[in-house]
């Protein structure tokens, strides 16, 4: 049985917002976010509290010391959609509901949950008067992939993550969307290349020129309980959300309140089908063109071949990157499962999936 109930606007004045600001987010707009927010939280009654994170994962070790305080009404991650997983991946399991105050390039999650990008008033409105929603997350076992620059190879997190029940993966919690194959290429790249290019058009750029670069790899594939296949493997995105990469909808009628995500995948593209899918995908038209596919999903499994077509537990060479809620940072081998009722999320009142 469901313990939490949403926070009454009269309850939120005697209690704190505590803000998990990310001040590298959007090179260093977040913090600037965060200072407008601050005097305008207390004018509308609430005290507050703020939390800068100093490297990769602090965001989750913050949210994971807040998360069994009871003078805490709401946690709000401020940074991008990797700000918001590291807090969410903190929260999981606890009655204590997440805000988010978009500071990053997607904003996907933020975008899902109803969040205006640009109306501060609006915001903070959602979080003094919004509505609290239990939603599903993903669950991912994977193996790490290696530092690239700054950005460094992630580690085992059992506090808040669990451990993994086979050697040599990790675990990490979505509470958005994973993707690999061309799209999780596309957002790997943004380590290394375009850096001087901001805003969405980022993922445009570097989505054309990784799909000239692109090999083709297969890989064996299992959904649910469905036989195993060997696939030209392209993309997939298991999500339980309508859009990501900035919008891109690529669930239609996805809802993180059901008790199932949604699978969406394509096998055996072309380059130049790639290229023309950009678009379609944009706005949801994707599915059904050159055999993709969109369906409920629990489960998903993805391995290597080797030379004799035979599965096995070994990486791809090059690697096929798993996103985890936009970060580029684990790879096949790899296993999804979908856990309902993981977070509380507080968005607007109306968000179009919420049909209850």
């Amino acid at each position: 049985m469901e313990t939490h109930s949403p926070q009454s606007s009269a309850t939120n004045s005697s209690k704190i917002i505590a803000c998990i600001v990310n001040p590298a987010g959007r090179d260093g707009e977040s913090l600037k976010l965060w200072e407008s927010a601050k005097p305008k939280l207390e004018e509308a009654g609430f005290q507050t509290e703020v939390h800068l994170t100093e490297r990769v994962g602090h965001a989750s070790e913050i949210a994971f010391s807040l998360k069994h305080r009871e003078d805490i009404d709401l946690v709000v991650a401020n940074g991008g959609d990797g700000t918001v997983h590291e807090v969410a991946s903190g929260l999981r399991g606890s009655n204590l509901p997440i805000g988010i105050m978009p500071g990053g390039t997607g904003n996907d999650i933020a975008r899902n949950h109803g969040y205006p990008l640009e109306d501060l008033e609006a915001i903070i409105n959602i979080f003094k008067n919004g509505k609290d929603r239990h939603v599903g997350a993903l669950r991912l076992e994977a193996v790490p992939m290696p530092s690239e620059n700054n950005y460094p190879t992630p580690t085992v997190n059992p506090k808040w993550n669990g451990e993994a029940t086979k050697p040599g993966r990790i675990v990490r919690w979505i509470f958005l969307e994973s993707d690999g194959g061309i799209t999780s290429t596309i957002s790997r790249a943004k380590l290394s290349r375009a850096k001087w290019i901001r805003g969405n058009i980022k993922y445009t750029y570097l989505g054309v020129t990784e799909i000239l670069r692109w090999k083709q790899r297969y890989a064996w594939v299992k959904i649910d309980d469905k036989p195993g296949e060997v696939v030209d493997f392209t993309l997939f995105v298991f999500s339980m959300s309508e859009m990501f990469g900035g919008g891109y909808r690529v669930a239609p009628g996805a809802s993180p309140i059901n008790d199932h995500g949604y699978l969406c995948t394509g096998w055996g593209l072309g380059k130049l089908q790639m290229l023309l899918l950009m678009g379609p995908l944009r706005v949801g038209k994707h599915v059904g063109k050159w055999g993709i596919t969109l369906e409920p999903c629990k489960k998903f499994e993805i391995l290597t071949v080797d030379e004799k077509g035979e599965p096995c537990e070994l990486s791809h060479e090059p690697p096929v990157t798993i996103n985890v809620d936009g970060e580029p940072c684990l790879q096949t081998p790899a296993t999804l499962e979908f856990y309902p009722k993981q977070l509380w999320i507080r968005g607007a009142q109306e968000v179009s999936w919420d049909k209850v």
